[in-house]
């Protein structure tokens, strides 16, 4: 598994399942003194890249969002924010292969598709999702979003991409009856090949027919079902999810999970506005492991019933990843500088393994027989 450390703009590589053990690390900002070189001679990239460090960065540049391997596991292909670009870096060497620069200032979260020869990145100031060529970073085609794209999830075998874009997450305009002010939010389907709109869904209109106009409707995290009938999301500033029946074009069921009696309920202190911020479902579809950033715990949900199991201390869980066995959870705890792996089963914890800064995105990853680093590195 690759866990990507933001703030230091590197990977872990670690097993992908029984003791989790680290295997190596890889640089993947090898260019840092090239790209800031960029940087600082442009007045308005320099604007960017210093927002970005006292905004969403929270006093940090961000170095590593996203990272995916190819195939053949010869690159690690990565997003990097502050940068506002994606790279393919060599696993034997650490050099970069290629290098694509993201419209706007700031690349984001990234998806592979199915048969891996395709990334999809969010450009969260351009409000595009560039598709490129895992081996070659050539632009396959883009598509257009709403404010601030985030998600980006390949479904029914890689024939359409869904992207959710959160809009403005960096003011204060937290109350919600200043929700308005956040920009545009929804749900874009892309056709995969043509790169067309297929279908965009405004969870606003569906929210407010369950009965919750006064939640917000930036949509963060997702887990789809495996037959994909039904989809998992998170929203801005709430402690829980709603399940959403794809075919029926409608929220079925919410759940509220525990607040942490020591998490202020000021929204202004919640991290980018994300209460929570991190889904992952289990291979059969019977478990939900969600990441409750700012209440600093993670739980395995029940999907039938809904029932979350033992709450996990967890130093402000960022993400949630299915391990390679399918048999548990892997968190990133982006405060305390590790990942902790809670088994599906039980819902309880297996172990923790320290990373590097400020931990956010892990992914599964292919790599070569014996790696432990690039020569040299």
């Amino acid at each position: 598994m690759l866990v990507g450390n933001n703030w230091e703009g590197t990977a872990d590589v670690i097993e992908s399942s029984g003791d989790f053990a680290k295997i190596g690390r890889i640089n993947l900002v090898p260019d840092k003194k090239e790209r800031l070189r960029e940087i600082y001679l442009n007045p308005v990239k320099l604007a960017f890249f210093l927002g970005i460090r006292h905004t969403v960065g929270e006093g940090n540049d961000q170095y590593v969002d996203d990272m995916y391997t190819t195939p053949d596991g010869s690159a690690i292909v990565v997003s990097r924010p502050s940068f506002a670009d994606v790279v393919s870096v060599d696993t034997a060497t650490g050099r970069i292969k290629w290098r694509f620069p993201v419209s706007g200032f700031r690349a984001d979260h990234m998806a592979v598709s199915p048969d891996g020869t395709r990334v999809a990145v969010s450009a969260s100031t351009g409000n595009t999702v560039h598709v490129l060529d895992i081996a070659t970073g050539r632009e396959a085609g883009s598509f257009t979003t709403g404010d601030k794209p985030h998600e980006n999830v390949f479904t029914d075998g890689g024939r359409y991409i869904w992207n959710m874009s959160i809009g403005e997450v960096n003011n204060d305009f937290d109350a919600p009856a200043l929700d308005f002010l956040k920009g545009d939010r929804k749900i874009t389907i892309a056709d995969a090949e043509t790169f067309e709109h297929v279908r965009t869904i405004d969870m606003r209109d569906r929210l407010d027919a369950f009965g919750r106009k006064d939640f917000s409707d930036a949509v963060r995290p997702v887990a789809f079902t495996p037959d994909e009938s039904k989809l998992y999301f998170q929203v801005s500033f709430f402690n829980g999810f709603f399940e959403y029946d794809v075919a029926k074009d409608e929220i079925t069921r919410e759940k509220v999970l525990p607040k942490n009696p020591a998490t202020s309920d000021d929204r202004t202190t919640f991290v980018n506005d994300s209460r929570h911020h991190g889904m992952s479902m289990n291979p059969s579809g019977s478990k939900l492991c969600v990441a409750g950033t700012m209440d600093d715990y993670a739980t395995v949900v029940d999907r039938e019933t809904l029932q979350e199991g033992p709450l996990v201390s967890a130093a402000k869980p960022y993400w949630a990843t299915v391990s390679g066995d399918g048999k548990a959870c892997v968190i990133s705890e982006s405060a305390a500088d590790q990942v902790t792996a809670i088994d599906f089963a039980t819902g309880k914890k297996i172990t923790s393994v320290p990373v590097g800064d400020h931990p956010q995105r892990v992914r599964i990853a292919q790599l070569p027989h014996g790696w432990t680093g690039p020569a040299g590195g």
